[in-house]
């Protein structure tokens, strides 16, 4: 009866009987085509037979995709007083080679839609994706309130997203604050004391019932929320597999940066490659403007390529020098390392 529903509704569609509503920026995307079509494809198959899978596939085949490269915004803008104007940025990923680009929210000049149709239509006339939205929020607020409003703003960001026509945004755990320092906070590898009274745990609940209150919508505009590796409390791989676990969902995935390793990166990627989704690698043409690594790209992607890896790797240029040279320069090097 199901199958049967779903291809009546196909056929309608192809007949010319079916409308559809423009998006909505505070409700979920209503059905388009595209999906009704797969719908009807899926609705001939047995649930058993449906081939995909929302999660990456732990223990999955080493992969022979291409591996397709985007790039952040961040890459050109690092906090400076000026922003730098994410549609240039569009401009210039477009004219060295990537497919894509990461934007970063707190990059943009607004969030008025007549904005977000000027990046969506720079993107387009330059035939890129606009593949992730990168936010920034902080779960980890002894404050029920201020928690509150950390969880609207990602929902905010999740309807931004889908404006955008972004399937993913990256999501922070966020952090105690008791080292104020940004620099002084990396040189403790990381790590914070707990607010007095509290204690991790405390945190981690805090981290996991706030993206759990998120789910909902995440599903609801068809935007994943990908947990990233990014101080606080996903400094260690274990507090960053915890949370991912603990909230278990597939609209909860992992972006790994290449960049926020303390100790030996590569056994802490060899942990975490097998549920990517996404990956941000960084460079530092110039010395780096916070730390300076030499990663080893040949070797991160061959462990990303054995554990089935095929998302997207986008590029976050973290260094000194003008990012209209060093960004060709990151696309060259990671090219040859990942696709030679």
């Amino acid at each position: 009866m199901r199958s049967a529903s779903l291809l009546s509704k196909v056929a309608e569609l192809l007949a010319g009987r079916e409308t559809f509503d423009h998006f909505h920026s505070e409700t979920a995307m209503n059905t388009t085509r595209r999906e009704l079509l797969r719908a009807g494809a899926i609705a001939t198959l047995g649930a058993s037979d449906l081939p995909f899978t929302t999660h990456p596939v732990s223990g999955a085949a080493p992969s022979t995709q291409r591996i397709r490269f985007g790039v952040s915004t961040y890459s050109y803008w690092h906090f400076s007083k000026e922003k730098y104007p994410i549609e240039k940025a569009i401009e210039h990923a477009a004219l060295v080679g990537f497919e894509g680009v990461e934007v970063l929210h707190r990059q943009m000049a607004e969030e008025g839609k007549p904005y977000l149709n000027r990046l969506k239509r720079t993107a387009w006339d330059n035939g890129l994706s606009l593949f992730f939205l990168s936010i920034h929020q902080n779960f980890v607020q002894t404050d029920k309130a201020k928690r509150r409003e950390h969880i609207d703003h990602t929902k905010r960001c999740l309807d931004l997203a889908a404006y955008l026509g972004c399937p993913a945004i990256r999501l922070n755990s966020g952090r105690w604050g008791t080292i104020p320092d940004f620099q002084k906070m990396l040189d403790a590898g990381g790590k914070e004391t707990p607010i007095e009274g509290y204690s991790d745990d405390d945190a981690f609940n805090w981290c996991i019932e706030s993206i759990n209150e998120c789910l909902p919508h995440a599903e609801g505009v068809g935007v994943a929320m990908a947990l990233e590796n990014h101080w606080g409390l996903t400094t260690s791989v274990d507090g960053l597999l915890r949370i991912y676990k603990a909230v278990n969902s597939p609209w909860l995935v992992l972006n790994v940066d290449t960049g926020n390793f303390f100790g030996d990166p590569y056994s802490q990627l060899e942990r975490l490659a097998p549920h990517a989704s996404i990956v941000q690698a960084k460079t530092y043409f110039g010395g780096g403007v916070y730390y300076t690594l030499q990663p080893d790209f040949k070797r991160i992607g061959k462990i990303l390529r054995n554990a089935g890896f095929k998302g997207w790797v986008s590029l976050e240029m973290e260094g000194k020098e003008d990012a209209l040279t060093a960004v060709p320069k990151s696309l060259k090097v990671l090219g040859m390392a990942f696709n030679a």
